[in-house]
């Protein structure tokens, strides 16, 4: 008979120490997993956000990265980490699109994570060497319809941000084109730049400053309105691909089993990092801009996840390749 009240007790018990963790909660160091190469836009986008958000955690968050398998390696060790709120992802649209290309992926992408907030939405450039033939986009869209079969499009592996925007591009082209996928965007920008490679489409966090520097060549952006940063070129939908419309979103997550009242405060800091005026200007100059502050919160980022997948799914499978 006393089983019932040993219950109760561990019951009122485990109530009062989940709030007493999160009002202690940062006590000491948190790492920001990032599942992709350092000096890689979603790893640029990270180290802004993480310096901020230490600011007004009060303790230092470390971007440490670990790249493979289409940001799954990273991914997958966050789902296995301890629930305490000092292992976070900052992922960007692969986390809802390995959950098609990824027939065997070790964690239930909708499963086994929790969710802190949007960071930002990163437009994406087509380009290409900086001596390829057409002048505009219609040319480009011409000639590249005509010489699918001897043209090379980069990108920096399966289930990256280029991998998925050149995906696109071939369905809305309808020109099955030679890939050549990279170990990283690194490699991949090196040897458009040098002319070993034809096209390439990236976020404008790694395409800015070869754009102005006119080391490659700039065709088109792939959001519905065109950008501030280069208003002269046209977006793939005015030029005649109707529903072109990609760019590479950016979430924090926690593994599933995170306190509630630590997701939210990271949450808030979230909030604070992105209001900050050195983060909104260093996005600026990059092409983008922080989420506002609805967006940064866990059921927006879950809200995204969900109808990226739903999304992303059909036209994965409709090109029928995978990672495995």
């Amino acid at each position: 008979m006393a089983y019932p009240k040993l219950l109760g007790a561990l019951c009122a018990t485990t109530l009062l120490v989940a709030p007493a963790f999160a009002q202690d909660w940062p006590q000491r160091q948190i790492t920001m997993v990032v599942p992709f190469a350092a000096g890689g836009p979603t790893d640029t986008v990270a180290r802004m956000v993480a310096e901020r958000m230490s600011a007004d955690l009060g303790h230092q968050i470390i971007v440490e990265n670990i790249g493979g398998a289409g940001g799954t390696l990273g991914a997958g060790n966050v789902a296995k980490a301890d629930p305490d709120g000092y292992t976070v992802l900052l992922h960007h649209i692969g986390m809802a699109t390995s959950a098609t290309l990824y027939r065997n992926l070790a964690y239930d992408t909708l499963n086994a994570f929790d969710y802190v907030g949007l960071v930002t939405e990163v437009p994406m450039v087509v380009v290409a060497r900086k001596d390829f033939e057409p002048n505009d986009f219609t040319a480009f869209i011409s000639y590249v319809k005509d010489n699918a079969d001897n043209l090379t499009l980069a990108n920096a592996g399966i289930g990256s941000a280029s991998h998925l925007c050149g995906m696109m591009l071939m369905s809305a082209l309808e020109a099955p084109l030679v890939t050549v996928p990279y170990k990283g965007t690194g490699p991949a920008m090196t040897d458009l730049l040098g002319g070993q490679t034809d096209i390439m489409c990236d976020q404008t966090t790694n395409t800015t400053q070869q754009i102005k520097g006119g080391t490659i060549k700039a065709y088109a952006v792939t959001t519905p309105e065109r950008l501030e940063l280069f208003p002269d070129l046209p977006t793939a939908m005015e030029s005649g691909l109707d529903g072109f419309d990609v760019s590479i979103w950016h979430g924090i997550y926690t593994p599933k089993g995170t306190p509630a009242e630590v997701n939210e405060r990271l949450s808030k800091s979230l909030q604070s990092a992105l209001a900050d005026e050195g983060v909104v200007k260093a996005m600026a100059d990059l092409g983008t801009a922080p989420s506002p502050a609805e967006d940064a919160t866990p059921a927006a980022l879950q809200a995204k996840l969900e109808a990226e997948i739903a999304r992303w799914q059909p036209v994965i499978e409709a090109a029928g390749v995978y990672a495995d």
